[in-house]
């Protein structure tokens, strides 16, 4: 679940930044989230989940 959360919060404050500086037009970002929200009704949902969980752990996993 925390995860999850981070992921969210990440691609919003990506999102935010990319509107307030032009590169990301309103309607795109709509179309993002929609494209978001109708995919994790897929059967695909599970395997992205885990896809982004083994690199969540790999990232973690990383010593600088």
């Amino acid at each position: 679940m925390a995860v999850s959360i981070s992921v969210v919060l990440l691609l919003v404050v990506l999102a935010v930044i990319f509107l307030r500086n032009g590169g990301l037009k309103l309607s795109h970002a709509i179309v993002c989230r929609l494209l978001g929200f109708f995919l994790a009704g897929t059967s695909m949902a599970p395997t992205i989940s885990e896809g982004v969980a083994a690199t969540a752990e790999v990232v973690s996993s990383l010593r600088p």
